[in-house]
This record gives structure tokens, C-alpha cells and sequence, in this order.
């Protein structure tokens, strides 16, 4: 084995936290040289995780350093862009969170640069390095479903509730929902072609943070992708909804999952499997390992997302958002019920989506 890739991971909030945690316990091929953060209550939670790093709250220090072979860009959408610029410049191989920047402009500047660059970037979609999804995609190569008729994906949550971190990545329905309009798209092979969105705007909050969208996909296969943080936010015990339904001309397989396991039924022509298996988290290890490959192999695993893939989920997320708005987009329920949300999360010991650096 050769030495360490060294990697500097910049923002050290939840998903920051999670990087490091997964880098040093499950990925080898890496060494934490650096986490930077301009907090510094950060720093001094940084530096109890991670003692042998270099905590910094300058991330010049992190570009600068010719030893550094990538960044993690765990910050908010708002810097990336800017980031994603450095990381080119000094010729850092860029991991990045999503969405790659806190406008479309901007992510497309990004993507241009990247592509432009000897750099290599993927970005942290993290249904692409499911196993679930993997074994879904490759029942449909092996002809199980017939011809893929129809892409149905469900993703309903209690959080991140209006006002909890959206204000760089935008409403739930982007934030969250454009994992599910990449993957549905990573499925189809093709590109989108016509949508219709509904959307409700629950407790009076003024975007909809419940919207379903349905529509075609240049090839002829449908989709209907549903997501909002609605569900249930006050339950005495709390819970989800979440599914990937792919329909073919002869077969079916699909993905249910609690977040712990994974649960994937194929009923095709040949074979009935019934596969159960850890869920896996968000795959974070997985990324790492295969991006490290791709360095030493000096090019993207092509498992990986990559910039452009992003930027695309994330402009059809945005339309499909708009489209929502305009059509009849009632109100139900009302302020002070969000505001309760609110208290009830704020001293919430375990939930979805908590803002909270124990979980990984």
C-alpha cells in the first residue's frame, strides 16, 4: 500500500462530522489532515473527534498545502461555488455536498470549471452508492421487469422542518427532493420531458413543503416523485414513508426501507427475490472508497455523480417547485402550529433530520 491520501474537510457541522467519522473509521486509503471551520466552538469539537487533524479556521491553509490531495465541502451552498474555484485552482479533487452552490448560475459556473480542470469532483447524492439501488438497476439489465414502464419514489419524513437549514439549499422539495429527481433520472437513462407538480403550503408557511410531481421523461418512461417533511412532525411516536416502485412491462421490483434495513422485492419473469439487508446510511464510506480509486486511477468511477449531474437534478428540482406554484396551492393549518413543531424539535432527544452532530 502506497501512503495516505491526505484530505481536508472544510465546515465541520452535521454532515462535516459525518465525514470525518466515516473517514477515519472506514476508509483506509485516507488521512484527516485538516478540518476547518470558522466557528470555533467547531474547532473545539473538531479537535475531541479528530486530535491528530489540523484544525483551521482559514481555508486558504487547506488550498495551499501541496500535500493536500482533496477537500470535502461540507460548508453551506452560499461558499461552494467559490470553493469549488479554489480547489481548481490549486488542483484539489473536489468531494462536495449538495447542491454546488446557492444559485443555478453559480452551480453551472461550477460545473464549467470543473469540467475545464484536471480535477476530479463527484458529489455527495448518496443514493447513487446504494446498494439498493444498484441491485434494483441491475435487475432491470438482466430483463427481470420487462421494459421500464414506470419510476415511482416516495420520500416523506417528519424533518427538517421550515426554518431548520434551508436557507442556502433551498425548500425541502430541492434540499432533500433532488436526490430523488437524480435518481429517478439515473434510472430512466434519459432526460425530462413534461412534469406537473402539486404542492400544499402546510401550517400557512409561504413555500409548499409537501410536493408531488408527475410527468415523462424523453423516452417514454413516467415518474411520479413525492417528498415533503410533513409527515407527522407531532406524533406521539414518529415515523415515514419511504419507497422506490419500478414497474415494467412484465415485472416489478421495489424498495422499501426504515431507515436501519432495506428491504428490495423483485417479482420478475424468471426469479422472486426478497432481499434484506442494512440500509447503510447515506453511503458516505462508499463515495470515499471509490473516489479514492478514481484518484489513483486518474479517472471518475462512473458509479459517481458527478458536477453535472447535480447541477441538473438540482435545476429540475427547482422546476418542478415553481410548476407547483402555479397551480391552486392551498394552506393548511397555520403558524403557530409550525412554531409548536419547532419547540418539539428543539427538545427532541432523537427524530429526523435533527440538527444534532451524535448521529452519523
Amino acid at each position: 500500500m502506497g501512503s495516505k491520501k491526505k484530505i481536508g474537510v472544510i465546515g465541520y457541522g452535521r454532515m462535516g462530522a459525518k465525514y470525518v467519522h466515516y473517514l477515519q473509521s472506514f476508509c483506509p486509503d485516507w488521512e484527516v489532515a485538516y478540518i476547518c471551520d470558522v466557528n470555533p466552538d467547531a474547532r473545539a469539537y473538531a479537535k475531541t473527534q479528530s486530535p491528530d487533524s489540523n484544525i483551521v479556521s482559514d481555508e486558504d491553509i487547506i488550498f495551499q498545502d501541496e500535500s493536500v490531495a482533496a477537500v470535502a465541502l461540507c460548508t453551506l451552498a452560499n461558499v461552494r461555488h467559490e470553493q469549488i474555484l479554489k480547489a481548481t485552482k490549486y488542483h484539489k479533487h473536489i468531494i462536495s455536498e449538495k447542491p454546488i452552490g446557492d444559485t443555478l448560475q453559480r452551480e453551472w459556473d461550477s460545473v464549467n470549471v470543473v469540467e475545464n480542470s484536471d480535477c476530479l469532483a463527484t458529489v455527495n447524492l448518496y443514493l447513487r452508492n446504494s446498494w439498493y439501488h444498484h441491485l434494483m438497476k441491475k435487475y432491470i439489465d438482466e430483463g427481470e421487469l420487462g421494459e421500464l414502464a414506470i419510476i415511482r419514489i416516495c420520500h416523506m419524513t417528519p424533518g427538517l422542518a421550515p426554518g431548520e437549514g434551508h436557507e442556502y439549499e433551498g425548500p425541502a422539495f430541492h434540499d432533500c427532493g433532488m436526490h430523488y429527481v437524480d435518481i429517478a433520472r439515473w434510472y430512466a437513462q434519459s432526460d425530462y420531458k413534461t412534469w406537473h407538480a402539486q404542492g400544499i403550503r402546510m401550517w400557512n408557511y409561504k413555500d409548499p413543503w409537501w410536493v408531488q410531481c408527475h410527468g415523462t421523461f424523453a423516452n417514454g418512461i413516467v415518474f411520479d416523485i413525492t417528498q415533503g417533511f410533513v409527515y407527522g412532525q407531532l406524533s406521539k411516536d414518529q415515523t415515514h414513508l419511504s419507497y422506490t416502485d419500478l414497474i415494467g412491462t412484465k415485472g416489478i421490483v421495489r424498495m422499501t426501507h426504515d431507515f436501519k434495513t432495506a428491504i428490495v422485492d423483485l417479482h420478475g419473469i424468471n426469479n422472486t427475490i426478497l432481499t434484506r439487508q442494512p440500509f447503510g446510511g447515506k453511503n458516505i464510506d462508499t463515495m470515499l472508497n471509490r473516489f479514492s480509486e478514481s484518484i489513483d486511477k486518474g479517472v471518475l468511477d462512473p458509479n459517481l455523480p458527478t458536477m453535472r449531474d447535480s447541477a441538473i437534478a438540482s435545476e429540475y428540482a427547482w422546476k418542478f417547485f415553481e410548476d407547483s406554484k402555479t397551480h391552486d396551492l392551498p394552506a393548511i393549518g397555520d403558524l403557530e402550529t409550525l412554531e409548536e413543531i419547532h419547540e418539539h424539535r428543539r427538545n427532541l432527544k432523537d427524530g429526523y433530520g435533527l440538527l444534532h452532530r451524535k448521529e452519523y
